[in-house]
């Protein structure tokens, strides 16, 4: 039996029409038995505020948007954005600000490990002068013992030393997901922010051209109760993609250069795989098919996990997807070899014209893998 949600305490009424003062946004993703408490937990924590919050779901199939929808019809406080074909923490905060007309907005993860209870205080700290509210975990009154795992806790670990390093700020937490500021700020900075990974602050903060005023308040990161933990990893890498895209000023699509990494490393395990194969008795052109085969797959499952990881193919079509992907790739190389034969016949600049050769094929296999392998249905 489906629980039924408090009686709604509408923020606007027509006779006494109230300014909207802060919107709570909520990324999710398979997050549907967090949806009802949170909701409470804000009531409690945000009583006589006019607030609203709006659940940001990336089409979880646990039903996440349906249960936010459930509670929606009965409260106008909350709304739900459900994302088709859209995937990423960054990418749904920026849509659940911009849908805002609150004079503040808050971030919060949906997993109820952030603690809603530190919100009024951070409010407080805007209103007072600060750029932005950051909850943090490190400093006095702060606590992490909430992270699952001694591998997250290292992850974290490392990721506030580089972004500490890349934004020259002494912010204790640059990496979490709970802050607070002023609509019109998020406003003036979306058109700059990449979009791109789980790390929305650090975004917000190279975003900015002039130094923000951040105010850190202490909060105890609290144990996941319901849902799976989503870090990993990948969650590093796509931080790390972050500040290579605003150090290249978002010049070459991040996309881009993930595809042309994993490429790099294709051609390593193909020349690995070349040697073993060799030392094993393989003639030469049967070593080079099976380390171009075994490339091909290494490449087909790191563009898979990596560059399109909001595309992600899996079962029957992860298998089609592979078997397309190595006919483009093949294609891919076909070019390749054309163009340097041809220049090479040209100018006798064998390295030159190797090199083209490979950017033609480079270019060929991410358009045509964008398009037809991953491309969003």
């Amino acid at each position: 039996m489906a629980s039924k949600s408090a009686a709604p305490k509408p923020f606007w009424n027509p006779s006494k029409p109230v300014a909207l003062a802060l919107t709570v946004v909520v990324p999710c993703y398979n997050e549907r038995a967090n949806v009802a408490p949170m909701v409470a937990a804000l009531e409690k924590t945000l009583a006589g505020l006019a607030w609203e919050v709006v659940f940001v779901d990336d089409n979880s199939p646990d039903g996440t948007s349906a249960e936010a929808k459930r509670i929606a019809q009965t409260d106008p406080r909350v709304r739900c954005i459900r994302r088709v074909g859209r995937r990423g923490l960054s990418s749904a905060v920026i849509e659940g600000a911009l849908s805002s007309a609150a004079e503040h907005i808050a971030v919060i993860d949906g997993d109820m490990q952030h603690d809603e209870t530190r919100l009024p205080l951070m409010l407080q700290a805007v209103q007072g002068g600060a750029d932005v509210a950051v909850g943090s975990r490190h400093v006095e009154g702060g606590d992490s013992s909430g992270l699952s795992s001694p591998l997250r806790v290292k992850l974290s670990e490392a990721g506030i030393r580089v972004a500490q390093m890349v934004t020259h700020t002494s912010i204790s937490d640059p990496m979490s997901g709970f802050f607070l500021l002023r609509r019109e700020l998020f406003d003036s900075l979306a058109a700059r922010l990449t979009g791109q990974g789980f790390k929305i602050l650090l975004d917000l903060i190279l975003a900015s051209p002039s130094v923000l005023n951040i105010v850190e308040v202490p909060y105890k990161f609290r144990p996941r109760l319901a849902g799976e933990s989503k870090l990993d990893v990948l969650v590093l890498t796509q931080f790390a993609g972050l500040l290579l895209d605003k150090a290249l000023r978002g010049t070459v699509p991040l996309r881009f250069i993930s595809f042309a990494l994993v490429g790099v490393i294709g051609v390593l395990v193909n020349l690995i795989v070349l040697q073993l194969a060799s030392t094993a008795g393989a003639d030469f052109g049967k070593a080079q098919t099976i380390g171009t085969v075994v490339a091909m797959v290494v490449n087909f499952q790191l563009n898979n996990q990596l560059t399109y990881r909001a595309q992600r193919l899996k079962g029957g079509r992860a298998w089609r997807g592979l078997a397309l992907f190595m006919i483009v790739c093949g294609l891919g190389a076909i070019a390749n070899i054309g163009i340097a034969t041809t220049l090479y016949a040209e100018n006798g600049h064998s390295l030159l014209s190797g090199a083209a050769g490979a950017a033609v094929g480079v270019v060929w296999n991410y358009a045509v893998s964008s398009t037809l392998v991953w491309r969003v249905r």
